[in-house]
């Protein structure tokens, strides 16, 4: 089993750190998580993922009505709420087995890549010594896993891309980058669902909306999920976007 270190976050949720890389931490976090989106524990708000950690929040009082009652529980005289989420979870982690997790969901992204729609593509591939042509074809190749989902409604943080085309944050963000945008920074690859301020390298854009918030499960990539993008024309794009 992984290291494992858990510490209260405020007064109403557990962090269980899983590892010290995200390579090693992320399939204990993804079977984790699916364990408890599908056996919550008494009082369960929600679950937040990380790079190497889970945050598990939690209703303090109807822990506390749990424990105060006669019987099976009657320990709040031994146990507040915290520690008792605490040895629920830390019993989990050791009996949970990584291959419980659900098999990865894969979802492919259409993106045009470049022009309008990718205004620093041109300038990723400058710093990098390679042609548009070419940090287009290294970013499509790749089988990208989603970490976790923050920044804004809908973020994906993607792992997995080439090095070769990396490239920092600009040195001034844009005021306002266009919902679909894919951007890099550093290491990382991303979308922008919503229109946001944001400082990534913008290298193109998808149709395809990533947040509809009137859906009951509103962002369309969730942690653990693969994406693969896929380079459509302008045309193409515009025809995705029109519905035809």
């Amino acid at each position: 089993m992984l290291h494992t270190e858990m510490m209260p976050l405020g007064d109403r949720a557990v962090m269980v750190k899983l590892g010290e890389r995200p390579e090693e931490a992320f399939p204990s976090i993804v079977a984790l998580m699916s364990y408890l989106d599908d056996h919550p524990l008494p009082g369960q708000v929600e679950v937040v993922p990380g790079y190497t950690s889970l945050a598990i929040y939690y209703d303090p009082a109807e822990i506390k009505a749990l424990l105060d009652k006669p019987g099976m529980y009657g320990r709040s005289d031994i146990l507040s709420p915290y520690e008792y989420v605490k040895d629920r979870l830390l019993a989990l982690v050791r009996s949970l087995d990584t291959r419980e997790a659900p098999p990865a969901r894969e979802v492919e992204i259409p993106v045009c890549y470049g022009g309008e729609y990718g205004p620093d593509l041109e300038d990723v591939a400058r710093l990098n010594g390679l042609s548009s042509q070419e940090v287009v074809e290294i970013h499509s190749s790749a089988a990208y896993v989603v970490h976790m989902i923050g920044f804004a409604p809908g973020f994906p943080y993607l792992s997995g891309m080439d090095p070769r085309i990396a490239a920092p944050r600009r040195d001034v963000p844009r005021p306002s980058v266009a919902a679909g945008s894919v951007g890099i920074a550093g290491v990382q690859t991303g979308v922008y669902p919503i229109e946001t301020p944001g400082g990534w390298n913008v290298i193109g854009r998808t149709p395809l909306k990533l947040f509809l918030p009137e859906r009951e499960l509103p962002s369309l990539l969730r942690p653990g999920d693969i994406v693969r993008f896929k380079p459509i024309t302008p045309e193409e794009y515009a025809r995705w976007e029109g519905g035809a």
